[in-house]
């Protein structure tokens, strides 16, 4: 399947799915379980719940190609019979909400991995399941955040105007979740895509929304799929949207302010907003300031098997090739390649 083909039918069978989620489907489930079905209980939620996190945190700390496996073989070996199991109509809404979250889990392993057809597919086909059992579990947060992660997708393949209609899908689903930090989230999924879109206007508005969100008080994050999204998770997509729109100085501020706020427990979203900071540096013309970054930076991204941290690697081993003769910049490029072996 050609790359085009391949994100339009992503996207494609999210939005069709948008009109038809299946809110009957786990009231059905309770009365039809087959016969011998395991029972299932909160305490397999819980325990779906806990695997999500340890996982989640796994993949944050070392990228997304560590634990993926791990994470699928939970998904399918014991996750998958509690699906078809035995369960009352508010444990099966948690149950497929829990199940969403792992799910989607595992598409951004994917997506995390590495940058090919086998594995970009494997993500679009998590994204949309999880946006399914989103939508039968009634949970409009979780659908949306599926959606962004279709969105993120389009984004990083150059699909623009797909990665757009997403956001907006996913801007309307999170509509009216009382929840400012999942506002936030969803807002700045659009925002960025209308940056990559070359639509100022619109990248300025929900930017300015999502800023808004974010300064807002918010309650105990519970097991609101959007908590993580922290004011310096913000800071630093808005500081790259800030980047694509060209205002490079307030793209520098935002950029700094993730590394202060965000991040020092996460080696792999360190290392991405150092990259990103030193390309930041560069296109202000502070070769030294960039150097500097990106020393830091594969202080970071040893070890780490993020697509995102070797593509850093690789755009910042291309830039300074034409700084030979800058101080520290030869160096870099070495143990840059060292990294990336």
């Amino acid at each position: 399947m050609e790359r085009r083909e391949f994100i339009l039918a992503s996207s494609g069978y999210a939005l069709s799915a948008l009109g038809l989620p299946d809110m009957d489907s786990i009231t059905r489930r309770t009365k039809t379980a087959l016969p011998g079905a395991v029972r299932v209980g909160q305490g397999e939620v819980a325990a779906v719940r806990h695997m999500v996190k340890a996982l989640g945190d796994s993949a944050s700390e070392l990228g997304g190609g560590h634990a993926r496996h791990l994470a699928v073989r939970y998904l399918t070996q014991d996750v998958a019979p509690w699906l078809e199991g035995h369960f009352t109509e508010a444990t099966g809404r948690d149950l497929f909400a829990a199940t969403s979250q792992l799910v989607h889990l595992a598409g951004w392993m994917a997506q995390d991995e590495g940058d090919t057809p086998e594995l970009r597919g494997l993500a679009q086909r998590y994204y949309a399941h999880s946006f399914r059992l989103a939508a039968e579990a009634g949970d409009p947060e979780l659908s949306a955040t599926a959606l962004r992660g279709l969105a993120v997708q389009c984004v990083d393949l150059g699909y623009r105007a797909e990665a757009v209609q997403l956001g907006e899908a996913c801007v309307e689903y999170g509509r009216h979740l009382d929840n400012p930090r999942a506002v936030a989230y969803y807002e700045a999924t659009l925002a960025n895509a209308a940056a990559q879109d070359d639509d100022r206007r619109m990248a300025t508005k929900h930017l300015a929304i999502s800023e808004a969100a974010i300064g807002k008080p918010t309650a105990a994050a519970g097991d609101s799929w959007a908590a993580h999204y922290s004011p310096g998770r913000w800071a630093h997509e808005s500081g790259m949207i800030l980047s694509r729109l060209g205002d490079l100085d307030a793209a520098e501020e935002h950029l700094h302010l993730a590394l202060d706020i965000h991040g020092l427990d996460r080696r792999r979203t360190r290392a991405i907003v150092l990259a990103d900071l030193g390309g930041v540096r560069l296109r202000q013309g502070d070769v030294d300031g960039a150097v500097a970054t990106w020393s830091d930076f594969l202080d970071c991204a040893d070890g780490i098997r993020s697509v995102k941290v070797q593509a850093a690697l690789q755009d910042m081993r291309v830039r300074l090739r034409r700084y030979s003769g800058v101080q520290g910049a030869a160096e870099l490029r070495e143990r840059a390649a060292r990294i990336a072996s």
